[in-house]
């Protein structure tokens, strides 16, 4: 399997145990763990078996030498860590949803290390080679101009040199702030239709689609949980026709019934072939998973990107269809594991493909 490599920001995770909302749980104890998009795809796609490494910017103290041992722990290679004295670690705080109460996420990011960190930092020609995919997503840019700028030199750097580029569009509203005196949504779409021209795989969702690249699909309100997964051939159709060197455009198809219960799939879309593939698949047709307890949902789409991945460069996995359904058993499982990183195994995942979907214990 060739090297993957991701490229974003990775930060302190603070959140309340269980349900506890901060004005519950505060004063007292918090779990600290670490999370990021890049970093937890790395995290997972090292997990499954894969060779990963993770580039970002962190500070030089004992919180950053404690981040890049945790990565190491995961099986992540680092050696493409900036330590940096200047900036931060940057934070998120996160109160779990549960039922009709959605989940609340808090950004603390300004003034992080990867924000001030330009992108002749980082030795883009060393740290590509030998790589076979390098995966980034639309929360990198969002940072700050100086990442935005890093972001774009990376793909840049990686098409050049015949790498495989995946971009998950993760458009968060609350990021988009670098550029003041304009709208947060026309601030990504500008900086995204910079990027996206290096992309050959391009990972979302509808709502994604629709404030990035204003694609929407028709007869769907994500808000509501209703989607018309029969749209979204035409959604992946007209990602093609804007930038026609992408080769594959992944949709995740979540129905949100409330916090705690979500129908989840999604869609493959081949361009050389015009091709839409769907799981999970019972009797032929797509019939979501059900997940009826969600434990904690934050980095589902994540491990989603990191189950393709991973089996895209994996024989045996790698035909559209077995490698779509093995990146959304692998997000269904991370559904069920408390923080960012998806903890499952390579084995865990097949056997949710092929049906072992009762939860019974293993002994």
């Amino acid at each position: 399997m060739n090297k993957v490599v991701t490229f974003g920001e990775i930060m302190g995770r603070v959140a309340p145990r269980g349900f506890l909302r901060f004005r519950q749980a505060l004063p007292g104890a918090l779990d600290f763990t670490f999370a990021g998009a890049e970093a937890t795809v790395a995290a997972s796609v090292a997990y499954l078996g894969g060779e990963a490494t993770f580039v970002t910017a962190l500070p030089k103290h004992a919180l950053g030498d404690a981040c890049v041992a945790n990565l190491k722990a995961m099986g992540v290679d680092t050696q493409y860590v900036q330590r940096t004295k200047r900036g931060r670690l940057g934070l998120y705080f996160l109160e779990t949803g549960a039922n009709q109460r959605p989940s609340n996420v808090i950004y603390d990011r300004e003034s992080s290390a990867i924000s001030l960190t330009p992108p002749e930092s980082y030795p883009w020609a060393k740290i590509f080679a030998g790589a076979g995919w390098f995966h980034i997503s639309g929360i990198t840019p969002a940072i700050s101009a100086l990442a935005s700028a890093a972001a774009l030199a990376a793909v840049q750097a990686a098409h050049a040199q015949g790498v495989t580029v995946s971009c998950d569009l993760n458009f968060r509203r609350k990021l988009w702030s670098w550029e003041p005196a304009t709208d947060p949504q026309a601030l990504a779409q500008r900086t995204m239709r910079k990027i996206l021209p290096f992309v050959d795989v391009v990972i979302g969702n509808e709502e994604d689609a629709g404030e990035v690249l204003g694609i929407h699909a028709s007869d769907t309100d994500v808000q509501a949980g209703k989607l018309a997964t029969d749209k979204y051939p035409d959604v992946a159709r007209q990602i093609v026709a804007q930038f026609p060197q992408v080769k594959l455009v992944a949709i995740t198809l979540r129905e949100s019934i409330s916090a705690s219960h979500n129908n989840w799939g999604a869609m493959l879309f081949d361009a050389a072939s015009d091709r839409a593939y769907f799981a999970p698949l019972r009797s032929g047709q797509y019939q979501p998973y059900q997940i009826t307890h969600i434990v904690d949902r934050v980095g589902g789409g994540d491990a989603f990107a990191a189950g393709l991945i991973f089996a895209r460069l994996t024989p045996g996995l790698c035909e559209p269809q077995t490698a779509l359904s093995f990146a959304v058993a692998s997000s269904c499982l991370a559904h069920s594991i408390v923080g960012d990183y998806n903890f499952s195994s390579r084995a865990e995942v097949e056997a949710l493909m092929g049906g072992s979907a009762s939860g019974r214990v293993v002994r």
